[in-house]
C-alpha cells in the first residue's frame, strides 16, 4: 500500500451486502472487514487477494465496545483516516406480533441495531476525512406487521444516521442513507423462508448500484 491508498471500513462484512460491498471496493480500497464469523472473513480475504486487493480482517462483534475502540485506535495509528464506511451489520429478530415479542429478541435487536450504532458513530466519525462517505441502509419493511423488533430498532438506527447526515451536510463527511433492493441474504431468509430467491437482486449487483450512486 502507498500513502495514497484509500481505506474502506465495512462493519458486517462476513456475508450479504457487506461482503459484496467489500469485494466491489477492493480494486480501489484497502478493506477493513469487521465480522463475527472468522471462516467467512477468511473466504472474503481470499476473494479480495485473488483480484489483487488487500484486506485487514477484524473478527469481532460490534457489540463489544472495547474491541471496536481498539480497532478504531489501530486504524488511526496505522492509516490516520479512512475514506469510506458501510454499516451493514444488523440483527434480524424473528417475525412476531408486537404484543408477543420475546424480551430476548427485543433486547438483542436494541443492542445490535441501536446501541452498537450509537457507539460506533462517535468512534468512526473522527477517522472519516471531510470528503469521506458513510453509508447506512434503510428497510421498506419498517412499520409493517410482525416487524416490530426489527422495524423499530432499524428506524431508530436510521434516525441516528439522519441526524448525523444533517449535522454533517456543510462540513462533511458525506452521510448516505439508501434502501437496498430485496436480496437473497440470510437476514431476508429469516423473514421469508421458502421465498423464490431467483426473483431477488444479487448482492453484487446491488453493491455496484449503491456505489455508483455514491461515487
Amino acid at each position: 500500500m502507498t500513502n495514497d491508498t484509500k481505506i474502506a471500513l465495512i462493519t458486517g462484512a462476513s456475508r450479504g451486502l457487506g461482503h459484496a460491498l467489500a469485494l466491489a471496493l477492493a480494486p480501489t480500497h484497502h478493506i477493513i472487514a469487521v465480522g463475527k464469523t472468522v471462516g467467512a472473513l477468511e473466504e472474503l480475504d481470499d476473494l479480495i487477494q485473488a483480484q489483487g486487493g488487500q484486506a485487514t480482517l477484524a473478527p469481532m462483534s460490534i457489540q463489544t465496545e472495547a474491541a471496536m475502540q481498539q480497532l478504531c485506535r489501530s486504524i488511526h495509528d496505522r492509516w490516520g483516516q479512512i475514506d469510506f464506511w458501510a454499516h451493514t451489520a444488523i440483527h434480524a429478530a424473528p417475525l412476531a406480533p408486537a404484543n408477543a415479542m420475546g424480551p430476548k429478541d427485543w433486547s438483542k435487536s436494541v443492542d445490535i441495531n441501536v446501541n452498537a450504532t450509537a457507539q460506533l458513530i462517535p468512534m468512526v466519525a473522527p477517522l472519516l476525512r471531510p470528503t469521506a462517505h458513510a453509508v447506512f441502509f434503510d428497510d421498506a419493511a419498517v412499520g409493517q406487521k410482525f416487524y416490530g423488533a426489527y422495524g423499530a430498532t432499524k428506524a431508530a438506527q436510521i434516525a441516528l444516521a439522519k441526524s448525523w447526515q444533517a449535522e454533517s451536510a456543510n462540513i462533511g463527511p458525506h452521510i448516505h442513507i439508501t434502501t437496498p433492493a430485496p436480496m437473497p441474504t440470510s437476514t431476508r431468509a429469516r423473514f421469508h423462508p421458502g421465498e423464490d430467491r431467483n426473483l431477488l437482486t444479487d448482492p453484487a449487483d446491488e453493491a455496484k448500484r449503491i456505489l455508483a450512486d455514491i461515487f
